[in-house]
């Protein structure tokens, strides 16, 4: 801080001497490649010296807040520093970021300020300084005397742990979870004069310790005495230096005003002489260490009274318990009680940070969840001291479904009252419930290539298909998948369909989805039970299939698990009369099950769901389906077949199978073990031939999600139902055909493209997002196996709403519908919509998509 903090006025109450200031240290970082990254200089030539400054390492910004009387004052001086740094650093390509690490680093690349104090620093300390990659509040109390500010460190050093808890927001190291919620302290604490000072007992006696420090060689200036709370070595005050920075702000003000307590309970118990509790300095450390482990979400030791640890909570509202005297006498009671309720209800940093990351397993959703913290600085409004709740209003975004063009959709009138009625803290707050839900129900997905699970990502702000839209794509999704079927059935024994020139014989030679096992089945019969069908919905409102999935469709449970949670995490939404209930749809895909059983089967078939168990990416989505229809799911090594027939082994006894709800990739299922331990293949393909198991979804199926014959799908409804498509399709280029190879080569950069037998986003290159070197790549791809590549015209997709973390922001989705196909076809009551992450159009979930509800109204 740079103003100087006033000397008492003799004939004013002492307390006014504590007077507030703060000095915060901020990260630099790339907002495109979310890394640390050593800029600030750029920052700092644009902004005033006299309030900014440089730290240690270029990747950091200093601020001075103005000298402050009071919390409100000082909450200003905080969100006016950091939105000044802000609006120059985003001016750069720069965000700020008030925390004690930040994930994404590379130490390479981050040399240390070049002034001749760090530079000696840097050939002193090697690696402390190197590694000294992090950033801390201070905040100071203005004490004017200097043996009265020595007594005050001395006092208040026991609650520190308590401080450093409420700070914490630090638990990632280069990339990695340290296990910390403040590795920063640790980091910290390598320094040969960080943590306590010891016992000292006046101005003098702390000033012959640094004397004694620097004539050591260890330290060249006052300033380098790093002790956790310490007199000033520029400004006459107290100065807590322990806290991790802290992205809310109004952690900052609460600290600061329980910090300023503090000061003035131990300014009054050293004028009336009270002794001090003996200092433990190994009980003291242990005490720091266990709050910079576990932060608010754990357990912190009771000192002085006792080293029984108790829950973190209970310290926190011990501690402002006993600061109620001197609170009040400053007029922070009120305030400083509800930001303690404010930052239990919400969790540290640290915890939020570990949130971001389980919900899509990526760490730049972490440095964006910190960028939105640190910007949302919060001003006052009502009464002094009430923190004004973050607005969460509509956006203006063209082709947005909620808000077109910045007006409120009639759909959405209802629904955004009570998201803005809620706000950002109160949103956050429903996130945590629903994480909780999700973690209760084992709601999770996996990725290849990653050990642990992830919470499947839910955005809580629901989805409309008005009636209109949704009356229309159910004639559609029917009409196309009776199609798909009977060019299933086709392709698999005439093929009458190439014979009469409708589809070119190469596309289905040619597909690397055609299987033998398709031709198996020797009756003809419904081949795709399930169907998943993924639609977007243009900029201008117009809806069209995206693609089709015949093999093992995924997302019927997470569908209704989303109606679920959000009618467990905001039950206030209002209810429109004509949404459509998921409950039904476990019994309408049981139905759509039983009907496919073959004439072997009996009035009563036996179903099983057969997966591939935990390590399944879609293990939850098994295991509830299967439990809603009341079957049982299966893994392979409890199947096995005897006799020509499929029987279930459980409980060493055996029952016969009728029906398989396949979960799992043809390749998968040849080649796993059966019960009797040899591969069940071969002994499955005789039970096929037999015809006395039916397998849903048919083997052979993937030729119908090939993206070559996506191309002739509206060819297929009016080849074998005589009729006129129903849904729109996207242009579609087949590389295989030599004029539109050429088309396609010479618009790279404008075209989405495909391989024909890619799902999930897999391989996907989008022209206009897309670098020199992939199109260049791509361009070679296209050249060595034209066949094997699809383009189609780039369709701009709707965005709906989404939280942040902070407000509403647009992102793009795609539509999951599911048709279930027996005797009749319907569509599922329960449809999917997935989102894409910010800055993309892919949205699955593999590729750091979510989801969420969507309310279909019929």
């Amino acid at each position: 801080m740079t103003e100087s903090l006033q000397a008492p006025n003799p004939h004013v109450p002492d307390r006014t001497a504590l007077t507030l200031g703060v000095e915060e240290e901020l990260h630099v970082v790339d907002l495109a490649t979310r890394e640390l990254v050593p800029r600030a200089p750029e920052i700092l030539d644009r902004l005033d010296g006299a309030h900014f400054s440089a730290e240690l390492h270029r990747s950091v910004v200093e601020t001075n807040t103005p000298v402050s009387a009071g919390l409100d004052e000082l909450r200003e001086g905080v969100a006016q520093r950091r939105r000044t740094a802000m609006t120059v650093a985003e001016s750069l390509g720069l965000g700020l970021v008030a925390a004690g690490t930040v994930p994404l680093v590379d130490l390479d690349s981050l040399p240390v300020t070049p002034t001749s104090r760090y530079q000696r620093m840097l050939h002193e300390y090697q690696m402390l300084v190197r590694e000294q990659l992090i950033c801390g509040t201070q905040v100071h109390v203005g004490v004017p005397d200097r043996d009265e500010a020595v007594a005050i460190t001395q006092r208040v050093a026991p609650t520190l742990p308590v401080l450093l808890a409420l700070s914490t927001s630090s638990p990632y190291w280069l990339g990695e979870d340290s296990g910390y919620a403040s590795v920063r302290s640790l980091v910290w604490m390598r320094w040969p004069t960080a943590g306590d000072s010891g016992p000292l007992n006046s101005a003098a006696e702390h000033e012959a310790l640094v004397n004694d420090l620097i004539a050591s060689g260890t330290i060249s200036d006052p300033k380098m005495v790093y002790f956790d709370v310490r007199p000033s070595a520029h400004v006459p005050t107290v100065e807590l230096r322990v806290t991790d920075a802290s992205p809310d702000v109004e952690t900052v003000i609460l600290i600061a005003g329980i910090f300023r307590a503090l000061v003035l309970r131990a300014q009054q118990e050293h004028r009336a002489g009270l002794v001090m509790p003996a200092a433990r300095p190994p009980l003291h450390r242990a005490a720091m260490w266990r709050a910079a482990r576990s932060g608010l979400e754990g357990d912190l030791l009771d000192l002085p009274r006792s080293p029984v640890p108790i829950p973190a909570a209970l310290a926190v509202e011990r501690l402002i318990t006993e600061l109620r005297p001197q609170l009040e006498e400053l007029g922070d009671w009120d305030q400083v009680y509800d930001l303690a309720l404010r930052a239990l209800s919400q969790g540290s940093s640290a915890a939020r940070q570990r949130r971001a990351l389980a919900r899509r397993g990526r760490l730049s959703d972490v440095v964006d969840l910190l960028v939105t913290d640190t910007r949302g600085g919060v001003t006052t409004a009502g009464p002094p001291g009430t923190p004004a709740p973050a607005l969460i209003e509509a956006y203006v975004a063209h082709g947005d479904e909620a808000f077109p063009d910045g007006r409120v959709s009639p759909a959405y009138a209802g629904i955004l009252p009570v998201l803005t009625s809620l706000g950002a803290t109160g949103l956050r707050h429903r996130e945590d419930v629903r994480d909780e839900e999700q973690r209760a129900r084992g709601i999770t997905f996996s990725v290849a290539g990653e050990a642990a699970t992830r919470l499947f990502p839910f955005d809580i702000v629901p989805r409309i298909v008005p009636t209109t839209d949704w009356t229309r794509l159910r004639e559609g999704l029917t009409q196309r998948v009776k199609a798909l079927d009977a060019f299933l059935n086709d392709v698999y024994t005439e093929r009458q369909i190439v014979a009469d020139g409708t589809i070119p014989e190469w596309v289905i030679t040619g597909s690397p989805e055609l299987r033998a096992s398709g031709a198996l089945i020797s009756r003809r019969a419904v081949r795709a039970q399930v169907a998943g069908v993924d639609l977007v919905r243009d900029d201008a409102g117009n809806w069209c299939v995206l693609e089709d999935n015949l093999r093992v469709p995924s997302g019927i449970a997470y569908a209704m698990q989303n109606r679920r949670l959000t009618w467990s995490v905001l039950p206030e939404l209002p209810r429109p009369a004509a949404l459509l209930s998921v409950e039904d749809t476990p019994k309408l895909l049981k139905q759509a099950l039983i009907e496919a059983a073959g004439p072997s089967a009996g009035d009563d078939p036996a179903l099983v769901v057969l997966s591939q168990g935990p390590d399944d990416s879609a293990w939850f989505e098994h295991r509830m389906l299967a439990e809603a229809m009341d079957v049982p799911v299966v893994r392979s090594t409890q199947l096995f077949v005897d006799e020509g027939r499929v029987w279930r082994l459980s409980d060493g006894h055996r029952s016969p199978v009728d029906v398989i709800y396949l979960r799992m990739g043809e390749d998968s299922l040849v080649h796993s073990p059966g019960a009797d331990g040899m591969p069940l293949g071969p002994s499955l393909v005789s039970a096929l031939h037999a015809d006395t198991i039916v397998l849903a979804n048919a083997l052979g199926n993937g030729i119908g999600d090939d993206k070559a014959v996506y191309a002739f799908v509206h060819a297929m409804i009016e080849y074998y139902l005589g009729e006129k498509p129903l849904l729109a399709d996207v242009p579609t280029y087949l590389c295989g055909i030599p004029d539109q190879k050429a088309e396609v080569l010479t618009r790279l950069g404008e075209l989405v493209c495909k391989p024909v037998d890619g799902y999930g986003g897999d391989r996907i290159v989008i022209g206009p997002h897309a670098s020199p070197e992939e199109l260049d790549a791509l361009r070679r791809q296209i050249l060595t196996a034209p066949h094997r590549w699809v383009a189609q015209e780039l369709v701009e997709l709707s965005t709906h709403p989404v939280f942040d973390g902070h407000r509403l922001a647009p992102r793009h989705v795609d539509l999951r519908a599911f048709v279930f196909s027996g005797s009749h076809s319907v569509v599922a009551p329960a449809a999917l919509t997935r989102v894409a992450p910010a800055g993309s159009m892919i949205v699955n979930s593999s590729r750091g998509g979510g989801s969420k509800d969507t309310w279909l109204l019929g």
